[in-house]
């Protein structure tokens, strides 16, 4: 089995989950039942979601570590901006982004609605709705992981990753 109990999981869309127990759904017919993961979102306590234990490589993947939460911060300054000017395209983009659990995707997609947001109040127009909505999401998923692995709580990680790109700035 490729996770444990107590194992924290990112879970597309939903984001990160801990891993309560691995049991049979109908243990009396263990012969034709399947094995599923019991997780807790951290968000939602309250909240269970079964994964198939046979299907959970498609469908989860562990937590980033603590060094592989700073490792990303480090290079939020140099991941490309996922940028794109075409206006369908654009939503699909964030779309797959926020279902391909990859926090690198969605710093990406952070990067270019925050870039965005800049532009269209520059030219007095706010940020549409669509960007506005994908940018919480986004944000929510990434913080959401980058506090687990750090030990911290979500709202204080985008100031963690200001004040570490602000002091690593080469001037």
């Amino acid at each position: 089995m490729k996770y444990e109990i107590g194992d924290f999981v990112s879970k597309p869309v939903i984001g990160i989950c801990k891993i309560e127990n691995i049991l049979y759904l109908n243990p009396q017919d263990e012969k034709n039942d399947k094995l599923y993961y019991l997780m807790k979102p951290v968000e939602d306590e309250k909240d269970k979601i079964y994964v198939p234990v046979s299907s959970s490589d498609s469908r989860l993947r562990l937590c980033l570590t603590k060094e592989e939460a700073w490792n990303l911060i480090k290079r939020i300054p140099d991941i490309p901006t996922a940028w794109t000017n075409n206006e369908k395209m654009r939503e699909q983009n964030y779309k797959e982004a926020v279902r391909a659990n990859n926090p690198e995707a969605l710093v990406a997609i952070i990067k270019m609605i925050y870039q965005r947001k800049q532009k269209r109040l520059a030219q007095g127009k706010k940020c549409t709705a669509t960007d506005a909505r994908y940018f919480q999401i986004a944000e929510n998923l990434l913080y959401m992981e980058l506090g687990v692995a750090l030990e911290k709580p979500k709202q204080e990680i985008c100031k963690t990753i200001i004040d570490y790109i602000d002091q690593n700035k080469i001037d």
